[in-house]
């Protein structure tokens, strides 16, 4: 069957002013009326090349007459209608950000259907050199590549939904160029300083067993924050990461889904992780495994375990690392002591075993070694013989 082409390939003439207009019909009104797209050229003959250029992009196209909306008003409705209920609020909330302090002042007022390739690589180009909102006292006004980048995922999935909602023809960031972050290295705990770590919160009552799961399984704050005894399965040493806790803009809690879907998973609890979570189980007042020790009724509030994580680091004289990094830490030491990656990415609950190497690419040659020599010795320490079975992979995390 033949593709349908816009009508309009003849609608061609010459204006008083000397230039050359043709039109082609790109779609209709709700009336019926048809809504068209005007290209013009100095000559015929250039007219004829960006006529048939349009032809082209516009095949298969059936425009609305809400094609005819602004590029802010689209943004708007896009976060109210598309994403609300989606995403976590702290994402909507970036995403408001980025509509706001960054896209809108820039492509906000033009029309959505008129915004080129061109456009969208001028808008990063300038945000790049002056669009940082607050001066910075070594890069200036300067926008991080890191923010650019995510900008840029941000607006890329926006128009990509204008497509499929009838308003583009076609993704404007495609073929742009935004420069590709330069992350610091992970950092991660070495033997000592891991040694160091466990001794001092070992002498905490209340957040012992929660950092002892943590570095034993490598979950991400809000998925360890939001498990629940039910998750826990005591005669098999499992454990079901169903939901993640997330801290809302005003402060208050949010218990919502994973991350992704992938994040859905069954874990394998080393032995002495699975004891104590038994151990703890039989004096627990909450349905919380690690509930706010103030409001038992809620779970523990992500940033309390980061401030507490924080105190430690600082009373010990450790590295002012991040909570991911204890993710980091687990992950990097169990590549390092022979855990696959498709093993490794169902552990963490990443989408692919590819995105698992991809991260972790630096654990090879030296610092596998080093990783390698500082941690797994540790592990052996800590676990025991309980550390081999990850080791030879003969525990593999089990998806929903």
């Amino acid at each position: 069957m033949a593709k349908r082409r816009p009508s309009g390939d003849g609608m061609v003439r010459k204006k008083e002013d000397g230039r050359w207009e043709g039109r082609i019909v790109v779609g209709h009104k709700q009336s019926g009326e048809p809504i068209f797209r005007y290209v013009y050229g100095r000559t015929q003959k250039e007219l004829l090349s960006k006529l048939h250029q349009s032809i082209e992009t516009y095949q298969d196209v059936e425009l609305t007459e809400d094609s005819r909306i602004t590029l802010g008003e689209w943004l708007d409705r896009w976060l109210d209608e598309y994403k609300t209920g989606t995403i976590r609020p702290s994402t909507m909330y970036g995403y408001r950000q980025y509509a706001r302090l960054y896209i809108k002042p820039i492509l906000g007022d033009k029309v959505i259907s008129r915004i080129t390739s061109t456009d969208i690589q001028r808008m990063y180009t300038k945000l790049k050199r002056e669009g940082r909102i607050h001066e910075h006292p070594e890069y200036g006004y300067q926008l991080s590549d890191a923010m650019l980048s995510r900008i840029h995922a941000m607006l890329h999935h926006a128009m990509k939904d204008a497509v499929g909602a009838h308003l583009i023809a076609k993704n404007p960031t495609e073929g742009t160029v935004v420069p590709k972050p330069n992350y610091r290295p992970k950092q991660i705990l070495n033997e000592e300083q891991l040694d160091t770590f466990m001794a001092a919160i070992e002498q905490d009552e209340v957040w012992r067993d929660f950092f002892f799961t943590e570095l034993t399984t490598g979950l991400r704050r809000g998925e360890i924050c939001g498990l629940r005894w039910e998750d826990f399965d005591e005669a098999e040493g499992t454990l079901k990461v169903n939901r993640s806790v997330s801290t809302r803009k005003a402060g208050s809690l949010e218990v919502g889904e994973t991350k992704t879907n992938k994040g859905r998973r069954t874990i394998s609890l080393p032995d002495s992780t699975a004891q104590r979570l038994r151990e703890r189980k039989k004096t627990a007042i909450s349905d919380w495994i690690f509930p706010n020790p103030l409001h038992p009724e809620e779970p523990v509030n992500p940033g309390y375990a980061y401030n507490r994580m924080k105190t430690v680091l600082k009373n010990t004289g450790l590295p002012s690392i991040r909570f991911h990094d204890l993710r980091h830490t687990f992950a990097t030491h169990a590549l390092a002591g022979g855990v696959d990656a498709k093993t490794l990415s169902g552990i963490l609950g990443h989408t692919n075993a590819s995105f698992t190497l991809d991260t972790y690419t630096h654990v090879t040659g030296d610092m596998q070694k080093q990783a390698a020599n500082t941690v797994c010795d540790f592990m052996t320490d800590l676990l025991g013989e309980e550390w081999k079975p990850w080791q030879e992979n003969e525990r593999t995390a089990k998806e929903l």
